[in-house]
């Protein structure tokens, strides 16, 4: 299951929630992205 957060609201939304529509269901805005794990840095020895 993939997690999306709106752009403007800020909130947390399940691909199950989208299905067909692309728009917050919150606030009604347009533009979503999938947030990101903490990269984390090796260092080369």
């Amino acid at each position: 299951m993939t997690e999306y957060k709106c752009f403007d609201c800020n909130k947390r939304i399940s691909s199950d929630t989208l299905r067909k529509k692309v728009r917050c269901p919150y606030c009604g805005y347009k533009i979503l992205y999938k947030s990101r794990s903490a990269t984390t840095k090796i260092k080369a020895v």
